[in-house]
Formats: structure tokens, C-alpha cells, sequence
């Protein structure tokens, strides 16, 4: 019997199922962060500077490579402090989470890149970057702040999913969300092929943008 996914009010209600009593480790602050909703029409909104974008020979060709089918997933580009703009948002009737981002690089045309996140029908945490590709996602807590992996890629194409193997993939993914106070965080992404070695890295702080 086919399980039924209902859709997702915010991240951390699924991040909570999927965490268990690990959620319950996490700073407060940012229980609070992951457990508002993001209304169809009133995203939230954050607001923050990468002090760091960089790839390798390899992350850059494959960047090239990849953009006119993922856009800015990997982007194929190394720049420091540049503002960069986040909204996460729903859907009416959609069971997903999405993330737009846009990296306003210097002297380069804004980099834009939307992904999704949704929860398969086994309980997993999957994030769709586009055209059917994705990760499968370990969700968990370090020093009371929030960790990502990669446990896999896949490409959907609806009837199934088909596993990457890892030397097709971009490469290992951790990512790291570490709490600075109550409006601030510091995000940072690795990703490591284990042929090619670190592919790609961001790092950068974020505040929400809150209405008035």
C-alpha cells in the first residue's frame, strides 16, 4: 500500500519526523527558523553575502557543462563577498518546499537556481536541483546546529529512480547550518568528488528579512 504524502507546511516539519529525538538537540533558535511556514504567497525571505564561491578546474567544467540543464547548482565561477538573496516558499496543493536563490555575482548577469525538497514515499529527504536529478539527504545534529550529506544521487524520471553512481555525481555534499543568534546564520557547502577531490564551496552569513 502506497503511503501518502501530505503536503509539507515547512522544512522542519519534516525534518522533525525524519530527526526524531535529535531534533530536539538542535539550538532553539533554529527549531524556530525551520518551523515557520512558508506561505504560497508570503515566502520567506533571507538576505546574506558568500564570502566565499569557489570551484576547481573540475567543479568549473563541470559547472559549464551542466548549467543549461541545472542552472546554478554548481556554479562554474570563484568570487568573494557578494550579496546573495534566498526565498523559500510552497505551493497551493503541492506536497514540496521550494528554494530560490540568486547569487549577484561582481561584473557578472545574477545567477538564479530553484530547487525543491519533498519527503518519498519511504521517508526520505530528497532535494530535486532540475530535470528530474537529485539527492537523497542525512539530515542530522552536531553541536546542537544542522548538518546535511548526500546519500546518493538519482535521476527521476517519474516511473523511477535511477541511482547516479558516484563518479557521475558532482560528488559528496555536506552542508552545514550554524546558528549565530536568533535572525543570523552561517551556511557552508562542501562538495568532494572522490576521484576529483572538493569540486565546490560556499560559505556565507544570512539573516530573515522580516516584514514590518
Amino acid at each position: 500500500m502506497l503511503q501518502i504524502i501530505k503536503p509539507l507546511k515547512s522544512e522542519g516539519e519534516l525534518f522533525k519526523k525524519i530527526m526524531g529525538e535529535e531534533w530536539t538537540r538542535l539550538h532553539p533558535d533554529i527549531q524556530k527558523r525551520f518551523d515557520k511556514n512558508p506561505l504560497a504567497d508570503k515566502p520567506l525571505r533571507y538576505h546574506g553575502a558568500l564570502t566565499e564561491l569557489s570551484c576547481s578546474f573540475w567543479g568549473k567544467l563541470l559547472g559549464h557543462i551542466t548549467r543549461p540543464l541545472i542552472k546554478g547548482a554548481l556554479i562554474p565561477y570563484t568570487a568573494h563577498d557578494f550579496p546573495v538573496d534566498i526565498q523559500v516558499y510552497s505551493k497551493e496543493n503541492c506536497p514540496y518546499i521550494f528554494k530560490h536563490r540568486i547569487y549577484r555575482l561582481p561584473d557578472r548577469k545574477a545567477i538564479e537556481f530553484t530547487s525543491y525538497m519533498k519527503e518519498s514515499e519511504k521517508g526520505e529527504v530528497l532535494e530535486y536541483v532540475g530535470m528530474g536529478l537529485g539527492m537523497k539527504l542525512v539530515v542530522f545534529e552536531k553541536d546542537t546546529n544542522l548538518h546535511f550529506k548526500s546519500d546518493g544521487y538519482f535521476w527521476d524520471i517519474g516511473i523511477c529512480r535511477i541511482p547516479l553512481p558516484d563518479i557521475l555525481s558532482p560528488g559528496h555534499t555536506y552542508l552545514m547550518h550554524i546558528n549565530e543568534g536568533e535572525n543570523q546564520f552561517r551556511i557552508r557547502i562542501d562538495i568532494k568528488h572522490p576521484i576529483f577531490g572538493k569540486m565546490f564551496v560556499q560559505a556565507g552569513v544570512f539573516r530573515e528579512i522580516k516584514d514590518t
